[in-house]
């Protein structure tokens, strides 16, 4: 009797196990709704699920204890070209983008993106916040497959550049405005009330509510310019930290950053009530390394916690670039479950048409990512090897792309990250890079130097933004002087939820 109970009791543990990994049925096809949401500038270690000692973000740290997370994903070193990597599939050099400002954070016309092919096959497609991806009518998201647009310009809410990458004039300021800004719906700019990322997810939750009830598959991309700086938050936010003594600073980013913590709480509790979950894939990432390393306590300078890495933003070593990546779909994907396998940004593509049942056609850019079902269905799937390439590029305008090929970059594999064409880290054994073990390692070395010596030739001729000439007029500033002139700035109806 003890046996057959101890057997028992051991079949449930297997079958528990089992049905937390695995998913009952192939998730090709399955049409689900998609719910990616992208900070900028957080890190690794900006979260208290992944250690920090002074953040408080108990709905993130929620989700991450019921979703799988991919704990080797990568993406760009800077913000937009992560988002062209995400969009095209592709490494963002290969679509023009080298830069952040200067014409160079245009997307190339000659790119398909995903959203494009779901809205063919019957997704509602929509973007709220961050674009940065071109302010000229062409390159809008309005004109790359989103059927809702509901953003802010330039890469950063009040930010302006020579050329075309500027923000509306009204939220312009000596350092930046994070509240009452006026956005663009669609067609029309808006009057909002109240702090940005507030009203990204009141916008986007209107927007997910609408085709719950429409009962359309839909993309809904929640892409926050926080905790970018200027390190602006609402006070209530800032109040814990400035009694503990820290600066302006670290008062305004950590502030955004438990904002955005209430604001994935909403979402969370919106996809309960809307009974949601079993039918959309949620997903948490952040679109380069942490920014901000340290901080004043009290007027003396502190280390902030950065999950062990030794660089963040910008950077070609790991900081720059592993980022979290948490994604939930009950029923379907294991909770609790780290997928170790290297993968990167540029894989969401061909996951993402491959989830909605879309073919990628072959005439379009050739796509550098895999589809990640095969690891979604089982986290032990066999995944070979790969190469990606990782450059900050930012280049003075004019200068010779060939001039920078070494600077700034790193080719990274599954054991191996190789850094400015010298340094050479085991990540196997090394995650931080604490010892460069270069010189134990030629045939290593030799390897890497020539697989990226190809990519970079083969790159090159792609960077088609290089000549570009600065735009003489600021489209966003144009097109809001005109519809005030005209109409004038309607005030934004916030939706009912």
């Amino acid at each position: 009797m003890k046996i057959r109970m101890a057997l028992a009791v051991l079949g449930v543990v297997i079958f528990c196990t089992l049905a937390s990994r695995l998913p009952a049925e192939s998730l090709s096809g399955s049409r689900p709704n998609i719910i990616l949401v992208m900070t900028d500038d957080q890190g690794m270690g900006d979260l208290s699920c992944m250690g920090n000692p002074l953040l408080r973000t108990p709905n993130l740290d929620r989700f991450h204890a019921i979703s799988t997370r991919f704990t080797d994903f990568h993406v760009s070193p800077t913000c937009a070209p992560t988002r062209s990597a995400i969009f095209s599939g592709r490494h963002e050099f290969r679509n023009g983008v080298t830069h952040t400002i200067k014409e160079r954070e245009r997307m190339a016309l000659s790119t398909t993106t995903f959203p494009q092919l779901l809205e063919e096959s019957g997704y509602a497609t929509g973007i709220f916040g961050k674009w940065h991806l071109g302010d000229e009518d062409a390159y809008q998201p309005y004109n790359r497959g989103f059927s809702e647009t509901f953003i802010h310009g330039a890469g950063g809410i009040g930010q302006a550049y020579p050329g075309s990458c500027a923000d509306f004039p009204p939220n312009r300021v000596a350092d930046g405005k994070y509240f009452d800004n006026v956005i663009l719906h669609n067609d029309t700019i808006v009057q909002t009330k109240g702090f940005c990322t507030d009203v990204f997810f009141q916008a986007a939750l209107g927007f997910i509510k609408q085709q719950h009830e429409s009962d359309s598959p839909f993309f809904a991309y929640i892409t926050t310019n926080a905790p970018h700086g200027p390190m602006l938050a609402p006070e209530k936010y800032k109040k814990r930290f400035r009694e503990l003594g820290w600066d302006r600073n670290l008062q305004g980013r950590y502030g955004m950053i438990e904002n955005i913590d209430d604001n994935f709480g909403i979402l969370m509790d919106k996809l309960d009530q809307w009974n949601l979950w079993d039918d959309t894939l949620v997903i948490f990432m952040t679109d380069n390394g942490q920014a901000g390393r340290s901080a004043k306590r009290n007027g003396k300078s502190e280390p902030v916690f950065t999950a062990g890495f030794k660089t963040g933003k910008g950077s070609p070593y790991e900081g720059g670039t592993h980022v979290p990546a948490f994604w939930r779909w009950k029923g379907k994907l294991g909770e609790g479950v780290d997928i170790p396998a290297l993968t990167a940004h540029l894989d969401l593509y061909k996951t993402f048409c491959a989830l909605a049942g879309v073919t990628v056609p072959d005439d379009i850019q050739p796509i550098d990512g895999r589809s990640l079902i095969p690891l979604l269905e089982n986290p032990q799937a066999a995944w070979p090897d790969r190469t990606l390439f990782v450059h900050q590029g930012r280049w003075q305008k004019g200068e010779d792309p060939n001039d920078s090929k070494f600077k700034n970059c790193a080719v990274r594999t599954q054991r191996w990250r190789f850094v400015n064409n010298k340094e050479l880290y085991d990540i196997s054994v090394d995650p931080y890079e604490a010892k460069d073990v270069a010189a134990d390692h030629p045939d290593v070395i030799a390897e890497l130097r020539q697989a990226y010596d190809q990519w970079w030739a083969d790159t090159v001729p792609l960077m088609v933004n290089e000549d570009a000439p600065y735009a003489e007029q600021q489209p966003q500033k144009v097109r809001y002087e005109k519809q005030l002139a005209e109409r004038g700035i309607p005030d934004w109806t916030p939706p009912t939820l």
